[in-house]
């Protein structure tokens, strides 16, 4: 057992109380019924948490670029215990690639053919952590093609793959293990040519509709006007699900089943209709979506999915468009496809790309809803030496959901730009009161998996060869730090949704379409500074309309600079999370003070700024060094180049030290100060 806290051990000893139904005759534990005990989440070891009962280990959307060669793809979602992986390259015009653990990895099917399944897929195997490519199959891993993989683990409650054999029987039942009553059903015949039968709860059991041909809803016996339940579901005896001989598979998509998250009531899947509206159709899906698949259920149009890895711009400037890739057709990816945001709850669906009229279907799944518990799950500070290259990719571990960035350190105009996955191709500089910015040599790419791509090597400098730089990459997680993009009303008292899950305590705003300052909220409705600032504190709750926010809204006031009327809004929120993150306050001495955290290796990054008083807001990491000597430090308000001649902050292992030397903005005596600090 790895991660066994007195290290490997090759046998366990049955417990005097006997609480162990399967323990050897022996008197011992084999360790594959360890390790099946600790499968089960009953094993009473530190940090013992079954993942699956999160999204993440059970969906990933990968992006990835092709080689040609073995590619090993690791997107932690265990393959061992069955799923399918959905393949489709985005730059070129190329098939769609389904491959399925139950009928085996070298067979494939095309959704937008009615070809019957081939005998290569490009697939090598299924992981615990992934899956395997090899060679160079245009499908799935050419030669600098790219590529998105859509990963689905079987699992009750979420997803489920049946495997049969028709009989020609109208009425018919087939069994399935997904546990719950199907939301969304696709059917395929594998041994033979014909179109994929689909089932959606919204349109009813007398219906289907097709991948191929995008047609719209038809009548038809296909699943004998039976809708299907939580133990079966039911077949006529159509060519498409039930021929005599032929062979087909299954996908079934639970909807609203519960059994996910902390208390294991948490939908992380969900599968409705909406009637579209030109001016926006807004989908409740009770929780924020990555991927959504969608299609007009009563007009012939395509099939639409889009997920946040490739991009959804949400709230953007006008001209912004969505990745989108269609299921029905083998075209590349078009990113033109304006009309969709996501949100705290849901997503709605704008304009007439997508549907003209009438009403759709729709099957969403949840973004990441895990707890991190260790700061390098979800933050990477990166310092580089430019090389003058494009499109230069900085890997980090993780999918990074937010960049804060210092480029050219050196320079006497090194300016701090922030960019966020929800917002895609803007950026937004922390020094300056300036909307957001679209120009190719401000964009920094997220649509790569762990890590993200600094564009074009120009772009404010951030990769010109021989320059200095630092950039803060964040990944959004329960409790520890959110992203909002929202549109501003004007109305004082105006609330948003956020996914924090916890009440944030520290918040950064800023409207992305007109000139104003980075207003902060820190812990206290009825005061606020500047970001973009080194003003001190100022008692006023116009900003945050003297409310405080809670574990699942924030309220503004009616400034401009929060709340805008018609204007894109972007909030950036944090709070301590044990072990990871802390956000706090500490009362200079104008002598050595240890600032503790909570934390046992020390702070990573580190921003404070002084309230009682001006200050500039002074930003620390790891990655240019936080040692007992003289720390670099950069100022997020200011184009001041770096300093690194200076001993003001010292490492301590449960937080940082302050120091003597530090001066009034970080230690006066008397004086009052925020941070933020990540572990």
């Amino acid at each position: 057992i790895k991660d066994w806290p007195g290290g490997v051990v090759t046998d366990i000893p049955v417990e005097p109380s006997g609480n162990f139904e399967d323990s050897a005759a022996s008197g011992v534990w084999t360790l594959d019924q360890v390790a099946n005990y600790v499968k089960q989440d009953l094993w009473p070891i530190p940090g013992n948490v079954d993942s699956s009962k999160y999204v993440d280990a059970l969906f990933s959307t990968y992006l990835y670029t092709g080689t040609a060669t073995t590619n090993n793809i690791v997107n932690g979602v265990d393959l061992t215990e069955g799923g399918l992986v959905w393949f489709k390259t985005r730059d070129d015009v190329e098939d769609h690639n389904l491959v399925d653990s139950e009928r085996g990895s070298n067979k494939g099917l095309e959704s937008n053919t009615t070809d019957a399944e081939t005998g290569s897929a490009g697939f090598s195997t299924f992981n615990s952590n992934g899956f395997t490519l090899t060679g160079g199959f245009g499908k799935t891993n050419s030669t600098s093609s790219t590529y998105t993989s859509w990963t689905f683990r079987k699992k009750e409650k979420f997803f489920d793959i049946v495997t049969y054999t028709g009989d020609d029987v109208s009425g018919r039942e087939i069994a399935h293990n997904l546990g719950s009553t199907p939301g969304f059903m696709i059917v395929k015949k594998t041994s033979g040519t014909y179109n994929w039968q689909i089932y959606h709860s919204s349109i009813g059991a007398t219906k289907f509709l097709e991948f191929t041909t995008g047609a719209s809803q038809t009548s038809s016996a296909v699943w004998n006007d039976t809708a299907p339940t939580d133990a079966v579901f039911t077949v006529g005896n159509e060519y498409g699900v039930n021929q005599s001989g032929d062979t087909y598979v299954a996908y079934l998509f639970a909807s609203d089943a519960g059994g996910f998250g902390d208390d294991g009531t948490e939908n992380i899947i969900k599968c409705g209709s909406f009637a579209h509206n030109y001016s926006g159709a807004t989908v409740d899906c009770g929780f924020e979506p990555q991927w959504i698949l969608v299609k007009a259920a009563d007009q012939s149009n395509n099939w639409y999915i889009f997920d946040v890895m490739r991009g959804i711009v949400t709230g953007g400037l006008s001209g912004d468009g969505d990745a989108a890739l269609f299921p029905n057709t083998s075209g590349a990816e078009n990113v033109n496809t304006w009309g969709i945001d996501v949100n705290a709850t849901g997503f709605t669906v704008y304009g007439n790309n997508i549907l003209s009229s009438g009403n759709a279907i729709y099957i969403a799944i949840r973004r990441s809803m895990k707890t991190p518990t260790a700061g390098t799950e979800v933050f990477a500070p990166i310092a580089w030496t430019g090389d003058g290259t494009n499109n230069r990719v900085l890997p980090t571990g993780f999918d990074v959901d937010a960049v804060w960035n210092k480029y050219d350190l050196p320079s006497a105009n090194s300016r701090g730009i922030s960019y966020n996955r929800l917002t895609s191709s803007e950026y937004l500089q922390f020094d300056a009161t300036l909307a957001a910015g679209t120009n190719t040599l401000g964009i920094l790419y997220f649509d790569l998996s762990n890590g993200i791509d600094l564009g074009d090597s120009g772009g404010f400098d951030k990769n010109s060869s021989g320059d200095d730089h630092v950039g803060y990459n964040f990944k959004r997680a329960t409790g520890f730090f959110d992203v909002v993009a929202y549109t501003g009303n004007g109305t004082a008292g105006a609330t948003q949704a956020h996914n924090l899950g916890v009440v944030p305590e520290l918040m950064v705003f800023k409207n992305r379409n007109a000139v104003t300052h980075w207003p902060v909220y820190y812990g206290n409705s009825g005061k606020y500074m500047h970001l973009s600032l080194n003003d001190a504190e100022s008692n006023s709750g116009s900003f945050w309309n003297s409310t405080s926010p809670t574990t699942s809204l924030f309220t503004v006031g009616a400034s401009n600079q929060v709340n805008g009327s018609g204007n894109g809004m972007v909030a950036y929120l944090f709070a301590s999370l044990a072990g990871v993150s802390k956000v706090g306050s500490y009362t200079g001495t104008g002598a050595d003070l240890n600032v503790d955290c909570g934390f046992s290796a020390g702070a990573r990054f580190i921003l404070i700024k002084r309230t009682d008083s001006t200050g500039d807001w002074y930003v620390y990491d790891s990655a240019r060094g936080i040692v007992a000597g003289d720390d670099p430090y950069v100022l997020l308000n200011s184009v001041a180049a770096e300093v690194t001649n200076t001993d003001y902050i010292d490492p301590l292992s449960s937080g940082f030290t302050v120091t003597s030397s530090a001066p009034a903005a970080l230690n006066a005596s008397g004086g009052t100060y925020i941070f933020l600090a990540i572990a």
